[in-house]
C-alpha cells in the first residue's frame, strides 16, 4: 500500500503555474470617447443641463481614452425610463441584461483562450470566474459550463462583486488551485458591463460623472497550469512567481460600491491615485527583494489601467521610464476601465509585444514583470512574473 506521503507528493504539481493561454472579447458596440458626451446627455435626455455637460466633456477629454464599448446601446436606454434617470428605480432591467450578456461574453474570450491553447475543453479541472455584474442563481460560473459544454464534474469558483483588483485575486486563486494537483488546468474568466452602471447625470451627485466617463464592457479568460505538456504541444508565456494582497493603509472608502435598486454607485475618491503611487514602492520591495532586484526600469510593468492619473503619478513616484507603461496605457486608450478584465488584456498585449512570429524578441515582457491590480476598499493584488522559460 502506499504511504500517505507518496500520494500527497504524487498529487501536486512539481513546478510553478504558468499563464498557457489568453483569450480576450468585447462587444461589438462602441462609442468614441470624443463623441460620448453629445451621446451621453442626448440618451439620457439630459441636454438641458449645459454647464454640466460642458464638465462632463472636459473629464472624458482628460481620460487619455480613444473609445470604450458597451453591451447596452442607444435602444436599450430609450426603452428603459429607469437608465435615463439618476437612481430611478432600475435593478431589475440592469440584471435582466447582466445575466444574459455576462456569460456569453465570458464564453467569447473563454472559446479564444481554449482554441489558443490547443486542448481539449475536457482536460479544464477548475473554472474561476469573475464579474461585478448581475448577481443570480446558479450563477455565470454555471451558465458558462453550459455554454461551453464543460465537465459536469469541474470545480468552480465564483467572485462576484470584486471590482478592479480581481484581475489580479483571479490569478492568485489560479495559481493555488493549478499547484496543488498535479495536471490541473484552471480556466480564468472576468466579464463586465457597465449596465449596472448607467445613469442620467447629476448636479446633486457629480462625482458619478468620473464613473460614466471611465467604464467600459468586456471580458477576458486564461488558462492557467503548472509542468506545460510538451508532448501536447502546451506553450506558456508567462510563469507566476508569486501573488500576494495587502490592505492599504488609511485607503477605507477610497473605492467602493453600494448595490440599491437604482443600480451600482462606484465610489472613487480624488486621492486614489496618491494612495496608489505612494504605496507602490513598499509592494515591490516586499515582492522583488527575495528575488534580489531593485531596479524598477529592469523589469516590465502591467499596472491596471484604472484612470491616467494614477499610471502619471506611479510612473512620477517609482521613477520608471515612459515606456514602460505604455501597455497598460495603450488598453486604457483603447477600451477604458473594464475593471477585473484590464489587467489581462494588458498582459496580453505585454505577451503580443515580446513576440514576433512565435519567437522572442529583444523588449518588454521577456524577463521578469508585475502585475498590479487595485480596487475596493483599496486592496492591491501584486503578481511576480517570469517569461517562460523560468
Amino acid at each position: 500500500m502506499p504511504s500517505f506521503e507518496s500520494i500527497k507528493k504524487a498529487a501536486r504539481a512539481d513546478g510553478f503555474a504558468s499563464v498557457l493561454a489568453i483569450g480576450r472579447a468585447n462587444p461589438e458596440n462602441f462609442i468614441e470617447q470624443s463623441a460620448y458626451p453629445d451621446f451621453y446627455f442626448r440618451v439620457t435626455n439630459s441636454e438641458h443641463l449645459v454647464d454640466l455637460k460642458k464638465k462632463f466633456q472636459r473629464i472624458c477629454d482628460k481620460t487619455a481614452i480613444r473609445k470604450r464599448h458597451f453591451v447596452w446601446n442607444e435602444e436599450l436606454v430609450s426603452a428603459n425610463p429607469g437608465l435615463r434617470t439618476f437612481m430611478d428605480k432600475s435593478l431589475n432591467v440592469r440584471q435582466e441584461v447582466a445575466i444574459r450578456e455576462i456569460p456569453n461574453l465570458g464564453a467569447q474570450a473563454a472559446t479564444k483562450a481554449i482554441q489558443e491553447w490547443g486542448q481539449p475543453k475536457s482536460r479544464i479541472t477548475h473554472l474561476i470566474f469573475c464579474t461585478t455584474s448581475g448577481i443570480d442563481l446558479p450563477g455565470a460560473d454555471y451558465q458558462l459550463t453550459q455554454i461551453l459544454g464543460l465537465n459536469p464534474n469541474i470545480e468552480r469558483v465564483m467572485l462576484y462583486m470584486q471590482g478592479c483588483h480581481a484581475g489580479g485575486t483571479t490569478l492568485r486563486l489560479a495559481k493555488c488551485l493549478a499547484e496543488s494537483r498535479k495536471g490541473a488546468r484552471v480556466l480564468v474568466v472576468c466579464a463586465e458591463t457597465t449596465t449596472v452602471l448607467i445613469r442620467a447625470p447629476s448636479e446633486e451627485h457629480q462625482d458619478d460623472l468620473v464613473t460614466q466617463a471611465l467604464f467600459a464592457d468586456g471580458a477576458s479568460a486564461l488558462i492557467v497550469g503548472a509542468d506545460p505538456d510538451e508532448t501536447a504541444n502546451e506553450r506558456a508565456s508567462f510563469v507566476i512567481v508569486s501573488t500576494s494582497q495587502v490592505l492599504l493603509p488609511d485607503s477605507g472608502g477610497a473605492i467602493g460600491g453600494h448595490l440599491s435598486e437604482g443600480g451600482l454607485i462606484a465610489t472613487l475618491h480624488r486621492d486614489v491615485p496618491q494612495i496608489v503611487s505612494k504605496n507602490v514602492a513598499k509592494c515591490l520591495e516586499e515582492a522583488f527583494t527575495p528575488l534580489g532586484i531593485s531596479d524598477w526600469n529592469s523589469i516590465f510593468w502591467v499596472p491596471h489601467p484604472g484612470g491616467r492619473a494614477i499610471l502619471d503619478q506611479v510612473e512620477e513616484r517609482v521613477g520608471l521610464k515612459p515606456e514602460k507603461l505604455l501597455v497598460s496605457r495603450h488598453i486604457l486608450a483603447e477600451y477604458g476601465n473594464m475593471s477585473s478584465v484590464c489587467v489581462h488584456f494588458a498582459l496580453d498585449e505585454m505577451r503580443k509585444r515580446s513576440t514576433k512570429e512565435g519567437k522572442a524578441t529583444t523588449g518588454e515582457g521577456l524577463d521578469w514583470g508585475v502585475l498590479y491590480a487595485f480596487g475596493r476598499a483599496l486592496r492591491v493584488d501584486t503578481v511576480v512574473f517570469h517569461s517562460f522559460p523560468f
